[in-house]
């Protein structure tokens, strides 16, 4: 061969060379980045060229489904099924605007494109039939669902359930809410009705999940984790015994008195009477007696602190770091900056009702294959336990007596033991917006266990301002749902 012939055949060679290369780089190294790219149209377009998989939820119901559209783009559409009380749990699938919550965690089971999948989709295409997405099976209970957006009703608020035993999340409701159905297309209509959740427009937020991704002060409802620091660390060791807190107590360094709720019986009060009447002045002084680090450290015990994923994640409920004294005293309350996602206060009562052991929270229970075959199983896993048996039962015990004859008596269940704590947090500057009313509960079955444990709060309502309270507008939510639950245990 002479010479230019070679440079030619060797240049050629090279060419050919580089494009292998390229060609190898495309498929295998960005293959990821090119398939989620924003710009990739035809990604969206082979997600909805059949129905995505469904979203069931205990006793076997689909609260998705999905629909033929007559679109150029796009085959199918997603659909819901009580979509306004069911969006905190499934969120939305979208044509234009996405997945959240466990519509986009489980996205990829939900299409059949996880790699777990991968069997069924070969035989698929070998029989030549359409495929499929797998179903994602939860833990929530319809009942209680139902009984807990009923029960808010035209309310701004949140309401997370969960089994004590498992961690499973039984019902997570939060209002205002929106119809998932209506931008789940690409047309005029699911834009306009896109623009108009835009909180921009609609201060009340409605796509904000209240029951994980919001925290409020949760007042009072936090003595409970007060309470349990104080057993825990040996402040006192008997419910019953007084706790020597004088009436007024002041607040450390400024000297400032702080003030308890009306003319209740709060000097000396042991800590079932100080549960019951909800004394500020005896879990201040706890706080102050403890201090900061091991008030902080028994929060984070309870879940503070921390995010929990569901799988759908829940924002980290906050006990604040590095504060003075009398900053302490007020975070032991439920004010300063402590603050508590509905989902963390159901997972305080949770703990205390399931004998100190507090169980990861979780609603997914099984994802399922289109042949019905289960490939993935969560099993129930202890997250930590924040107290003894003994000192879970003790306060078990003074709940018991906040339902029976304290602030909680709304939540009565008749032949039911049922315990709580009523919570009625400040709002806004020098307290000068509407309090958020809460109020966390659980009930106990017959064999003693407790089934559920229940956190409710009531952001907004047009409850006049001197009767908004945590007994009178969350604690019949409460109760609702606990009954929904136990009646399903039956």
């Amino acid at each position: 061969m002479n010479k230019p012939l070679r440079r030619i055949a060797i240049f050629c060679g090279l060419l050919v060379f580089a494009l292998l290369l390229r060609d190898n780089w495309i498929q295998y190294v960005q293959a990821d980045s090119l398939k989620n790219h924003k710009h990739n149209h035809r990604v969206d377009i082979a997600r909805y060229s059949q129905p995505r998989g469904n979203i069931i939820v205990e006793g076997g119901d689909a609260i998705t489904g999905s629909v033929e559209t007559n679109g150029i783009d796009y085959k199918y559409k997603r659909t819901y099924k009580n979509g306004k009380m069911w969006a905190p749990v499934t969120g939305y699938a979208s044509q234009v605007y996405g997945t959240n919550f466990i519509e986009g965690v489980e996205d990829s089971i939900l299409t059949g494109d996880d790699d777990r999948l991968f069997f069924n989709r070969t035989i698929d295409m070998i029989t030549g039939k359409e495929k499929k997405g797998g179903d994602v099976i939860t833990t929530l209970n319809p009942k209680a669902q139902e009984a807990a957006f009923k029960g808010l009703g035209n309310k701004k608020g949140a309401v997370a359930a969960i089994d004590p035993r498992t961690g499973k999340i039984l019902a997570l409701a939060s209002t205002p809410s929106y119809d998932p159905s209506t931008i789940a297309g690409a047309g005029d209509k699911d834009e306009a009705a896109w623009k108009a959740l835009d909180k921009k427009k609609n201060p009340d937020d409605p796509m904000l999940n209240r029951a994980l991704r919001q925290t409020y002060p949760p007042g009072s409802t936090f003595k409970v984790v007060t309470a349990a620091a104080a057993l825990e660390n040996g402040l006192y060791k008997d419910v019953d015994e007084p706790t020597d807190s004088p009436l007024p107590w002041r607040m450390p360094v400024d000297n400032t008195p702080l003030p308890n709720e009306g003319n209740i019986p709060c000097k000396n009060a042991s800590l079932r009477v100080a549960l019951r009447y909800s004394c500020n002045t005896v879990f201040g002084k706890i706080g102050d007696d403890l201090r900061e680090d091991k008030m902080r450290e028994e929060a984070e015990k309870f879940g503070f602190n921390s995010e929990v994923f569901t799988p759908v994640r829940a924002d980290a409920s906050v006990y604040p770091k590095d504060i003075a004294r009398s900053s302490n005293a007020m975070s032991a309350i439920g004010q300063f900056d402590t603050r508590a996602t509905p989902l963390q206060m159901a997972m305080v009562a949770a703990a205390v009702a399931n004998d100190g052991k507090l169980m990861k929270p979780y609603m997914v229970d099984r994802l399922r294959a289109p042949n019905l075959n289960v490939i993935d199983q969560t099993s129930p896993e202890e997250m930590s336990e924040p107290l003894s048996e003994d000192n879970a039962r003790k306060l078990q015990d003074i709940m018991e007596t906040v339902v029976q004859v304290g602030t909680g008596t709304a939540a009565k269940i008749p032949g039911v033991t049922v315990g709580g704590k009523t919570g009625t947090a400040q709002h806004g500057v020098a307290n000068s917006k509407n309090p958020y009313a809460w109020f966390i509960s659980y009930a106990k079955g017959k064999d003693g266990s407790s089934p559920v444990a229940v956190a409710v709060v009531v952001e907004g309502s047009d409850t006049v301002r001197d009767d908004i309270a945590g007994g009178k507008l969350a604690a019949p939510i409460a109760k609702r749902v606990m009954q929904a639950v136990l009646a399903g245990e039956k």
